[in-house]
């Protein structure tokens, strides 16, 4: 079992895929453990790690913030990524991290964190390995090649067709973006984005007003309350020129919306760990998977309709008789957006 994620958490449910990974490897199960260095720092600072190296497991620190680690001394630089590989033959991915909702940052006041992760299998799955296996060796250097390992045959291999689509600061560094704003310039009837940091460069949002004015139906779900008050406010700065254009807001209010998912005229998605924002799209190291399916697109919109179903939809014409003050709150922290 091979475990990549940005945040492991301390409590609740995530203390019991603990004791779950424990118990899994001391019936044999070989299981590697790679986590962030800041998103999991409260974890690496707990007994977890070394009851996890006690059991066999093999824990690694991603991109620790060290004096002298040259390649990799920036602080902002991080591993965002959230895959969980079994056997190499099933994965798991999307936007949650190993936290518990009912207790992970519950003093932030938005209530529980709402992720959405998909299950794989074929051969597609390697793909997520062949990545997985790329970030451990970046912090476990006596490794110097890789091995080939034929991959588990799957009685779903041709059943749909999908790619992993791995994004991060080594690869060509506008890949990412370049994807996300084919994707935008592709559709034709309808595009939906789910994301709980919206913070857009220009060319994005041209993209998205674009779209709008060209009569697709574009919708922008993101949480109503927000765990960072800075990004909430930036966000909001965007919303008068996007309901000018055509864009329908909606601000979820059921808790914390963290699902990042795009949906193009429901036969396309790109769904994983990517926010819509400047961090994911430049500086963190990023998962993805495209999906061209009719059935799985079905899914995510049926996904979509219970997040709607507790939004509310920005009205152009209330937004627009805000207060003066939240003017002057959203144009400062727009000036920071870049570096959110």
């Amino acid at each position: 079992m091979h475990l990549e994620f940005y945040i492991w958490a301390i409590g609740g449910d995530a203390d019991r895929v603990c004791e779950a990974l424990i118990a899994a490897a001391q019936r044999g199960v070989a299981c590697r453990v790679l986590l962030d260095s800041l998103g999991s720092k409260d974890w690496f600072k707990s007994s977890w790690p070394a009851r996890f190296r006690n059991a066999g497991i093999q824990v690694t620190e991603a991109l620790p913030i060290q004096i002298g680690r040259f390649q990799f001394r920036r602080a902002d630089l991080r591993l965002h990524r959230k895959i969980f590989v079994i056997d190499g033959a099933v994965v798991w991915t999307g936007s949650m991290n190993l936290v518990d909702p009912r207790t992970f940052k519950q003093d932030s006041g938005v209530g529980e964190w709402v992720d959405a992760m998909v299950r794989i299998e074929g051969p597609v799955a390697s793909q997520f390995e062949l990545t997985f296996s790329f970030d451990w060796s970046v912090d476990n250097p006596k490794i110097t090649h890789f091995n080939d390992r034929e991959p588990p045959v799957s009685p779903h291999e041709g059943g749909v067709l999908a790619q992993e689509f791995s994004s991060g600061p080594v690869y060509r560094d506008d890949i990412l973006y370049q994807v996300l704003l084919s994707a935008m310039m592709d559709a034709r009837d309808e595009l939906t984005i789910t994301t709980p940091y919206f913070g857009p460069d220009d060319g994005l949002l041209q993209a998205l007003m674009a779209a709008a004015a060209r009569g697709v139906k574009v919708t922008l779900i993101v949480p109503k309350l927000n765990d960072s008050k800075l990004v909430a406010w930036s966000s909001r700065s965007f919303y008068s020129d996007l309901l000018n254009a055509g864009v329908r807001i909606a601000e979820f209010h059921g808790g914390l919306l963290h699902t990042k998912s795009l949906l193009i005229d429901k036969r396309i998605t790109i769904f994983g760990s990517v926010n819509f924002d400047q961090r994911s799209l430049r500086l963190n190291f990023e998962i993805s998977l495209i999906v061209y399916s009719d059935d799985f697109c079905a899914k995510l919109e049926k996904l979509i309709e219970s997040y709607l179903a507790q939004s509310d939809f920005v009205d152009l014409k209330v937004w627009e008789k805000r207060p003066r003050w939240h003017h002057y709150l959203e144009n400062a922290a727009h000036l920071t957006s870049p570096l959110l």
